[in-house]
């Protein structure tokens, strides 16, 4: 769920490629925390204070996306076992349930101008999300932004598929699922990481430091928006 050029495809600083070596674009895939969704990860270790003898700084020094995050979001660990790792790095006291909420506490809302674009580019393109998530957040977001999983075609959770971004095979994973070649894959992030991986793999990649960055590729590749 947070942020060289290249003339033959879409960078991670959001340049478009050169039309004569573009492909042809079939279908727009979507990270959603950062993109479609607002979320703040420091929200967690506030709510996560309370429970911790740790003070708000330490539990936001020891906080580490570390192996056993990674794992959980490719599904090879359960919620439990991870919260039993959350427990032990951050001093945490109490229950699986005020742990899951803390967890939980990070998404903030919808992001509308983004959305909203998505929406009108789904009447042109298949449209679809890939995002790093785990069991946890995917039921928390999918009841609280509703609007985000029914404006879009797909969507490819880490934890489902056994991949996360930036891994190479979770892009082959999506194309195959699409039915698409790589290349004509256009893939929206905020993060640089999952961007060059993107691009390494072959897709047309954009980094999205703001709403504007999706219009402009969008436009670019000549979406009525």
């Amino acid at each position: 769920m947070s942020n060289a050029f290249s003339v033959t495809r879409l960078t991670r600083f959001g340049g478009l490629p050169s039309s004569a070596a573009k492909p042809k674009t079939q279908a727009l895939l979507f990270d959603l925390g950062g993109v479609l969704i607002d979320f703040d990860f420091s929200r967690a270790f506030r709510a996560w204070q309370p429970l911790s003898r740790l003070s708000l700084g330490e539990i936001s020094e020891a906080f580490q996306f570390d192996a056993e995050y990674e794992k959980h979001e490719r599904g090879e660990i359960t919620a439990f076992e991870y919260f039993d790792h959350l427990r032990a790095m951050l001093a945490l006291e109490h229950d699986y349930h005020r742990i899951a909420q803390g967890w939980n506490s990070i998404f903030i809302g919808e992001i509308p101008e983004t959305l909203a674009m998505a929406q009108a580019a789904r009447t042109q393109l298949t449209c679809s999300a890939f995002t790093n998530t785990n069991v946890t957040h995917q039921v928390h977001w999918s009841a609280q932004f509703p609007m985000v999983a029914s404006s879009l075609d797909r969507v490819f959770a880490s934890h489902q598929i056994g991949y996360r971004k930036p891994e190479r095979q979770a892009f082959e994973h999506v194309a195959r699922e699409l039915g698409v070649p790589l290349g004509s894959i256009m893939f929206f992030d905020d993060l640089p990481e999952n961007v060059q991986g993107a691009e390494s793999a072959g897709l047309q990649a954009v980094l999205v430091r703001s709403p504007g960055d999706v219009r402009s590729a969008l436009l670019g590749i000549g979406c009525a928006l």
